[in-house]
Protein backbone atom coordinates (compact mmCIF):
# COMPACT_ATOMS: atom_id res chain seq x y z
CA UNK A 1 0.00 0.00 0.00
CA UNK A 2 1.45 3.37 -1.01
CA UNK A 3 1.41 6.54 1.19
CA UNK A 4 -1.68 8.31 -0.17
CA UNK A 5 -3.84 5.17 -0.19
CA UNK A 6 -2.61 4.07 3.21
CA UNK A 7 -3.32 7.45 4.80
CA UNK A 8 -6.86 7.43 3.48
CA UNK A 9 -7.41 3.87 4.68
CA UNK A 10 -6.26 4.35 8.25
CA UNK A 11 -6.58 8.06 9.05
CA UNK A 12 -10.08 7.49 10.49
CA UNK A 13 -8.53 5.45 13.29
CA UNK A 14 -6.45 8.19 14.89
CA UNK A 15 -6.26 11.90 14.05
CA UNK A 16 -3.98 14.59 15.41
CA UNK A 17 -6.64 17.21 14.90
CA UNK A 18 -8.64 15.96 17.84
CA UNK A 19 -4.00 14.91 19.06
CA UNK A 20 10.12 12.71 26.87
CA UNK A 21 10.22 9.34 26.10
CA UNK A 22 12.49 8.29 23.31
CA UNK A 23 15.92 7.05 22.58
CA UNK A 24 18.60 9.53 21.68
CA UNK A 25 18.78 10.72 18.10
CA UNK A 26 21.98 10.69 16.08
CA UNK A 27 22.91 12.42 12.88
CA UNK A 28 25.70 11.74 10.39
CA UNK A 29 28.59 9.77 11.91
CA UNK A 30 27.16 6.27 11.64
CA UNK A 31 25.43 7.06 8.30
CA UNK A 32 21.76 6.56 9.18
CA UNK A 33 20.20 3.96 6.90
CA UNK A 34 23.55 2.59 5.74
CA UNK A 35 23.72 5.02 2.81
CA UNK A 36 20.34 4.02 1.35
CA UNK A 37 17.58 6.47 0.50
CA UNK A 38 14.48 6.58 2.64
CA UNK A 39 12.47 5.02 -0.19
CA UNK A 40 14.94 2.14 -0.52
CA UNK A 41 14.67 1.47 3.21
CA UNK A 42 10.89 1.69 3.03
CA UNK A 43 10.50 -0.70 0.11
CA UNK A 44 12.82 -3.24 1.74
CA UNK A 45 9.82 -4.38 3.77
CA UNK A 46 7.03 -6.65 2.62
CA UNK A 47 4.24 -4.48 4.04
CA UNK A 48 4.81 -0.80 3.25
CA UNK A 49 2.13 1.39 4.83
CA UNK A 50 1.69 4.92 6.14
CA UNK A 51 2.08 6.04 9.73
CA UNK A 52 -1.13 7.31 11.34
CA UNK A 53 -0.19 10.67 12.89
CA UNK A 54 -0.98 11.59 16.48
CA UNK A 55 0.61 15.03 16.14
CA UNK A 56 0.79 17.45 13.24
CA UNK A 57 2.17 20.66 14.74
CA UNK A 58 5.95 21.15 14.83
CA UNK A 59 8.31 24.09 15.21
CA UNK A 60 12.11 24.38 14.80
CA UNK A 61 13.85 22.76 17.74
CA UNK A 62 12.63 19.74 19.64
CA UNK A 63 9.75 18.03 17.83
CA UNK A 64 7.68 15.50 19.77
CA UNK A 65 6.21 13.20 17.13
CA UNK A 66 3.56 10.64 18.04
CA UNK A 67 2.07 8.08 15.69
CA UNK A 68 0.47 4.68 15.23
CA UNK A 69 1.67 1.95 12.89
CA UNK A 70 -1.20 0.07 11.28
CA UNK A 71 -0.44 -2.78 8.88
CA UNK A 72 -2.16 -3.28 5.53
CA UNK A 73 -4.82 -5.45 7.21
CA UNK A 74 -5.78 -2.68 9.61
CA UNK A 75 -4.08 -4.17 12.66
CA UNK A 76 -2.24 -1.86 15.07
CA UNK A 77 1.41 -2.91 15.42
CA UNK A 78 2.71 -2.55 19.01
CA UNK A 79 6.24 -3.82 19.72
CA UNK A 80 7.70 -1.74 22.59
CA UNK A 81 9.96 0.30 20.30
CA UNK A 82 10.45 1.27 16.68
CA UNK A 83 13.46 2.52 14.71
CA UNK A 84 12.78 5.88 13.08
CA UNK A 85 14.66 7.63 10.27
CA UNK A 86 14.20 11.21 9.08
CA UNK A 87 15.08 12.61 5.64
CA UNK A 88 14.29 15.63 3.47
CA UNK A 89 12.55 13.52 0.83
CA UNK A 90 11.75 9.96 -0.22
CA UNK A 91 14.66 10.00 -2.65
CA UNK A 92 17.01 11.50 -0.05
CA UNK A 93 19.21 9.65 2.40
CA UNK A 94 18.22 9.90 6.08
CA UNK A 95 20.20 12.42 8.10
CA UNK A 96 18.94 11.33 11.51
CA UNK A 97 17.90 8.09 13.25
CA UNK A 98 16.25 7.61 16.63
CA UNK A 99 14.08 5.22 18.62
CA UNK A 100 10.35 5.67 19.26
CA UNK A 101 8.96 4.21 22.49
CA UNK A 102 5.47 2.84 22.92
CA UNK A 103 3.44 4.88 25.43
CA UNK A 104 0.11 3.91 27.01
CA UNK A 105 -2.86 6.17 26.22
CA UNK A 106 -5.15 6.81 29.18
CA UNK A 107 -5.16 5.14 32.58
CA UNK A 108 -6.58 1.83 33.83
CA UNK A 109 -10.31 2.13 34.36
CA UNK A 110 -10.50 5.46 32.54
CA UNK A 111 -12.02 6.49 29.22
CA UNK A 112 -11.33 4.37 26.17
CA UNK A 113 -9.50 5.54 23.05
CA UNK A 114 -9.15 4.37 19.46
CA UNK A 115 -5.85 2.75 20.44
CA UNK A 116 -4.37 1.72 23.78
CA UNK A 117 -0.80 2.72 22.88
CA UNK A 118 1.03 5.23 20.73
CA UNK A 119 4.65 5.60 19.61
CA UNK A 120 6.50 8.77 20.68
CA UNK A 121 9.85 9.96 19.33
CA UNK A 122 11.74 13.23 19.76
CA UNK A 123 13.77 14.83 16.97
CA UNK A 124 15.66 18.09 16.92
CA UNK A 125 15.09 19.81 13.57
CA UNK A 126 16.42 23.35 13.24
CA UNK A 127 15.00 24.37 9.87
CA UNK A 128 11.36 24.66 8.78
CA UNK A 129 10.16 22.52 5.89
CA UNK A 130 8.62 19.19 4.98
CA UNK A 131 10.47 16.10 6.18
CA UNK A 132 9.86 12.39 5.60
CA UNK A 133 9.76 9.84 8.41
CA UNK A 134 10.16 6.07 8.22
CA UNK A 135 9.28 3.86 11.19
CA UNK A 136 10.13 0.16 11.49
CA UNK A 137 8.94 -1.75 14.59
CA UNK A 138 11.85 -3.43 16.37
CA UNK A 139 11.70 -7.21 16.33
CA UNK A 140 8.76 -7.14 13.94
CA UNK A 141 8.84 -10.16 11.62
CA UNK A 142 5.98 -9.02 9.38
CA UNK A 143 8.18 -6.66 7.37
CA UNK A 144 6.05 -3.59 8.20
CA UNK A 145 7.60 -0.30 7.06
CA UNK A 146 5.56 2.85 7.77
CA UNK A 147 6.21 6.24 6.16
CA UNK A 148 4.82 9.71 6.85
CA UNK A 149 5.55 13.43 6.90
CA UNK A 150 6.69 15.93 9.50
CA UNK A 151 6.02 19.55 8.52
CA UNK A 152 8.03 22.03 10.58
CA UNK A 153 6.53 25.54 10.70
CA UNK A 154 8.61 28.66 10.14
CA UNK A 155 6.52 30.50 12.73
CA UNK A 156 4.63 28.86 15.57
CA UNK A 157 1.88 30.93 17.23
CA UNK A 158 1.24 28.28 19.91
CA UNK A 159 3.24 28.96 23.11
CA UNK A 160 6.43 26.92 22.98
CA UNK A 161 9.05 25.94 25.52
CA UNK A 162 10.38 29.09 27.17
CA UNK A 163 7.50 31.30 26.02
CA UNK A 164 5.30 33.23 28.47
CA UNK A 165 1.67 32.09 28.48
CA UNK A 166 -1.49 34.19 28.19
CA UNK A 167 -3.10 35.19 31.51
CA UNK A 168 -6.40 33.59 30.57
CA UNK A 169 -9.22 33.99 33.10
CA UNK A 170 -10.41 30.43 32.52
CA UNK A 171 -13.58 29.22 34.27
CA UNK A 172 -13.57 27.44 37.62
CA UNK A 173 -16.13 25.80 39.88
CA UNK A 174 -16.29 29.07 41.82
CA UNK A 175 -16.97 31.18 38.74
CA UNK A 176 -19.68 28.68 37.74
CA UNK A 177 -21.30 28.84 41.20
CA UNK A 178 -20.42 25.19 41.75
CA UNK A 179 -22.15 23.93 38.59
CA UNK A 180 -19.53 21.51 37.23
CA UNK A 181 -21.50 20.84 34.04
CA UNK A 182 -20.82 24.42 32.94
CA UNK A 183 -17.02 23.97 33.05
CA UNK A 184 -16.43 20.31 32.15
CA UNK A 185 -17.98 17.68 29.89
CA UNK A 186 -16.32 14.82 31.76
CA UNK A 187 -18.63 12.35 33.54
CA UNK A 188 -18.11 12.20 36.45
CA UNK A 189 -16.75 15.77 36.67
CA UNK A 190 -12.99 16.18 37.14
CA UNK A 191 -13.45 18.53 40.12
CA UNK A 192 -9.77 18.54 41.25
CA UNK A 193 -8.91 20.18 37.89
CA UNK A 194 -11.52 22.93 38.23
CA UNK A 195 -10.35 24.87 41.30
CA UNK A 196 -7.91 27.32 39.70
CA UNK A 197 -7.79 29.49 36.62
CA UNK A 198 -4.69 30.12 34.54
CA UNK A 199 -4.71 33.81 35.52
CA UNK A 200 -4.95 32.98 39.24
CA UNK A 201 -2.04 30.56 38.98
CA UNK A 202 0.14 33.09 37.19
CA UNK A 203 -0.57 35.76 39.83
CA UNK A 204 0.32 33.24 42.56
CA UNK A 205 3.57 32.30 40.75
CA UNK A 206 2.49 28.67 41.07
CA UNK A 207 3.66 26.06 38.57
CA UNK A 208 0.73 24.43 36.81
CA UNK A 209 -0.45 21.98 34.20
CA UNK A 210 -3.26 23.03 31.89
CA UNK A 211 -5.00 20.73 29.46
CA UNK A 212 -7.32 22.04 26.76
CA UNK A 213 -9.59 19.09 26.00
CA UNK A 214 -13.23 18.09 25.67
CA UNK A 215 -13.94 14.54 26.87
CA UNK A 216 -17.49 14.51 25.48
CA UNK A 217 -16.96 15.91 21.99
CA UNK A 218 -13.51 14.82 20.82
CA UNK A 219 -14.17 12.63 17.78
CA UNK A 220 -10.94 10.64 18.04
CA UNK A 221 -11.73 9.72 21.67
CA UNK A 222 -8.23 10.66 22.84
CA UNK A 223 -9.46 13.73 24.73
CA UNK A 224 -11.19 11.74 27.45
CA UNK A 225 -8.04 9.74 28.17
CA UNK A 226 -5.99 12.96 28.24
CA UNK A 227 -8.15 14.42 31.01
CA UNK A 228 -7.98 11.07 32.83
CA UNK A 229 -4.19 11.14 32.59
CA UNK A 230 -3.98 14.71 33.94
CA UNK A 231 -6.33 13.81 36.80
CA UNK A 232 -4.26 10.74 37.64
CA UNK A 233 -0.99 12.68 37.64
CA UNK A 234 -2.60 15.45 39.71
CA UNK A 235 -3.30 12.91 42.46
CA UNK A 236 0.36 11.90 42.52
CA UNK A 237 1.48 15.52 42.90
CA UNK A 238 -1.28 16.77 45.24
CA UNK A 239 1.25 17.92 47.88
CA UNK A 240 3.78 19.36 45.44
CA UNK A 241 2.32 22.85 45.02
CA UNK A 242 1.75 22.21 41.30
CA UNK A 243 -1.75 23.15 40.16
CA UNK A 244 -3.71 21.15 37.58
CA UNK A 245 -6.28 22.82 35.34
CA UNK A 246 -8.74 21.52 32.74
CA UNK A 247 -10.19 23.94 30.17
CA UNK A 248 -12.98 22.92 27.79
CA UNK A 249 -12.48 23.97 24.17
CA UNK A 250 -15.90 24.94 22.76
CA UNK A 251 -17.91 28.08 23.43
CA UNK A 252 -20.64 27.09 25.88
CA UNK A 253 -19.51 23.46 25.48
CA UNK A 254 -21.28 23.50 22.11
CA UNK A 255 -19.17 22.38 19.11
CA UNK A 256 -21.46 24.26 16.69
CA UNK A 257 -20.31 27.55 18.27
CA UNK A 258 -16.61 26.93 17.58
CA UNK A 259 -13.59 27.23 19.83
CA UNK A 260 -13.89 29.47 22.89
CA UNK A 261 -11.85 32.57 23.65
CA UNK A 262 -9.31 30.70 25.77
CA UNK A 263 -8.43 28.41 22.87
CA UNK A 264 -8.09 31.52 20.70
CA UNK A 265 -5.90 33.30 23.26
CA UNK A 266 -3.50 30.35 23.15
CA UNK A 267 -3.72 30.15 19.31
CA UNK A 268 -4.92 26.54 19.44
CA UNK A 269 -6.67 25.21 16.33
CA UNK A 270 -6.69 21.54 17.35
CA UNK A 271 -7.19 19.72 20.62
CA UNK A 272 -6.24 18.28 23.02
CA UNK A 273 -3.17 20.27 24.05
CA UNK A 274 -1.45 19.99 27.45
CA UNK A 275 1.10 22.50 28.80
CA UNK A 276 3.36 22.39 31.84
CA UNK A 277 4.11 25.95 33.03
CA UNK A 278 6.81 26.93 35.54
CA UNK A 279 6.71 29.51 38.36
CA UNK A 280 7.80 32.27 35.98
CA UNK A 281 4.74 31.67 33.82
CA UNK A 282 6.74 30.15 30.97
CA UNK A 283 6.14 26.87 29.15
CA UNK A 284 8.37 24.09 30.43
CA UNK A 285 6.85 21.29 28.31
CA UNK A 286 3.97 20.96 25.86
CA UNK A 287 2.12 18.00 24.39
CA UNK A 288 -0.18 17.94 21.41
CA UNK A 289 -2.67 15.08 21.28
CA UNK A 290 -2.43 12.07 23.57
CA UNK A 291 0.12 12.18 26.40
CA UNK A 292 1.00 9.25 28.63
CA UNK A 293 1.06 9.45 32.42
CA UNK A 294 4.79 8.71 32.35
CA UNK A 295 5.54 11.57 29.96
CA UNK A 296 3.48 14.03 31.98
CA UNK A 297 4.91 12.92 35.33
CA UNK A 298 8.46 13.50 34.11
CA UNK A 299 7.50 16.93 32.81
CA UNK A 300 5.77 17.90 36.08
CA UNK A 301 8.74 16.74 38.14
CA UNK A 302 10.87 19.37 36.39
CA UNK A 303 8.72 22.24 37.70
CA UNK A 304 7.72 20.79 41.09
CA UNK A 305 9.38 21.77 44.34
Amino acid sequence: MRPAAALVAVSCLFLAACGRSSGGASSAGSVPGGGKTLEQLWRAGSDDVAVVPGTDHYAPGDARVSFLIVDSKGRVVTPPSARVWLSRGLAAKPFLVSTARLERIGVPGGSTASAAFIYVVHFRVEKPGKYWLLAVPDGEDSGVRAVGNVEVLAHDPVPGVGDPVPASATPTLASAQGDAARVTTRVPPDRPLLHYSIAQSLRAHAPFVVTFATPKFCTSRTCGPVVDVVLSVARHFRRSGVRFIHVEVYEGNDPSRGYNRWMQQWHLTTEPWTFVVDRRGRVSSRFQGAVSAGELERAVQRVAG
